[in-house]
């Protein structure tokens, strides 16, 4: 079974975009950023991958990736 991540931190790094600054910009909790940046989220709000891509200027593929047989594993590959 595969597994769905969420390379917000690749983005965030890639834009120069604090943490904090994000969250505030797509009305969401700091918490709750950090729940999708440490790839802990069971889902995603279409209104919330909207705004992250408006304000990060990305598309969704390049914050989304799946990864086929990864479902246990830590970001390491550990399991």
């Amino acid at each position: 079974m595969g597994r769905i991540y969420v390379n917000l931190n690749v983005m965030m790094a890639k834009r120069g975009m604090p943490a904090g600054t994000l969250a505030e910009r797509i009305g969401i909790t700091p918490a709750n950023l950090s729940i999708l940046k440490n790839n802990k989220a069971k889902a995603i709000r279409f209104s919330t991958l909207e705004a992250l891509c408006r304000e990060l200027d990305c598309q969704p593929a390049e914050l989304l990736e799946y990864r086929p047989g990864d479902a246990g594993r830590t970001e390491d590959g550990e399991a």
